[in-house]
């Protein structure tokens, strides 16, 4: 017999693997601008990359965001057509089981 596993285990598996990729990518986001007594034209230097690149990682986040959940709908696609090939599956037996019985009983040659 195949095992059928269930929508809610599947969902607590992407749960789990998105909620460890954003703690791993959170604390990325976090300001980290020093607090060094260096003169104001360092400070304004150092503030433009930073911009870019909390853009860059913000676009990136993004970007993985989507694909993640391209990627579980294209699961959720997959194990509906699954469940829907097993239930014909099972409807074409029952039919096939129906005519058997049919064939013991005399009823149909």
């Amino acid at each position: 017999m195949s095992k059928i596993t269930s929508p809610t285990s599947s969902m607590r598996f992407f749960s789990c693997l998105f909620s460890s990729i954003a703690l791993l990518l959170i604390p990325g986001l976090a300001d980290n601008s020093s607090t060094s007594s260096s003169s104001q034209d360092n400070n304004a230097a150092s503030k433009k990359p930073s911009r870019s690149s909390t853009g860059l990682e913000i676009l990136i986040i993004f970007l993985g965001l989507v694909a993640v959940g391209a990627f579980s709908v294209f699961l959720f696609k997959l194990w509906q057509r699954k469940k829907r090939e097993e239930q014909h599956a099972r409807l074409l037996k029952l039919f096939e089981q129906d005519d058997e019985l049919e064939v013991e009983l005399g009823i149909r040659d």
